[in-house]
């Protein structure tokens, strides 16, 4: 963040957030209106329509595919590109719950993982969440093919990008449904090496 207003808002946006998953969590996804969530944030509903577009977004809104991007960024161009993708997802995740990284707590994993149930167990999260697997892949293909994009070039990275993260979507669900216990980002691993039959 650039400045003092980026930061708060994005604390607001985290606060938010995290009123809404716990409200889900405790009284259902359909019985909670983004009304009851407002109230719990102390904000009007204005604020959290300024910051979630949607009340599915409440769930499915995080800022992974910028790391992603990032992530595929720093690894080896020569790389074959499903392993320079699955590599990039598996830092990202690890990130994600604190593998190794630094600013990531537990309280980081609790969010993931309550966030990661209700899409499994709420049938219009679950809908939504293929669009949020389509702007991951647009986030890969604008980091590794620029803009615009070949399109043969868009055509094979998006390819080898919904392939990576189809693997890492079943990693994803066996993690949540197992409470978060298994190492995420090995249990990455082993899925992509599961779909693409090498070693990542």
């Amino acid at each position: 963040m650039d400045s003092l207003r980026d930061r708060r808002r994005a604390e607001t946006r985290r606060a938010v957030q995290s009123h809404a998953i716990r409200l889900f969590v405790e009284g259902g996804y359909g019985a909670t209106t983004v009304e009851d969530v407002a109230k719990a944030a102390g904000v009007s509903a204005m604020t959290v329509y300024r910051h979630f577009a949607t009340k599915e977004d409440l769930v499915l809104y995080d800022e992974y595919d910028p790391l992603t991007a990032a992530a595929l960024l720093a690894r080896p161009e020569h790389e074959p590109l499903v392993r320079r993708i699955g590599g990039a997802l598996v830092d990202t995740a690890a990130g994600a719950v604190g593998a190794g990284a630094v600013g990531a707590s537990d309280a980081d994993k609790a969010l993931l993982l309550a966030r990661l149930r209700l899409m499994i167990s709420t049938p219009a999260l679950r809908a939504r969440h293929l669009d949020s697997q389509y702007a991951t892949q647009s986030a890969i293909v604008a980091a590794l093919c620029g803009d615009p994009p070949d399109p043969d070039d868009e055509l094979r990275v998006r390819c080898a990008a919904a392939a990576c993260l189809g693997a890492t979507h079943v990693a994803l669900v066996r993690w949540a449904e197992n409470d978060g216990r298994d190492d995420l980002p090995a249990l990455i691993r082993t899925s992509l090496a599961h779909a693409f039959g090498t070693a990542f």
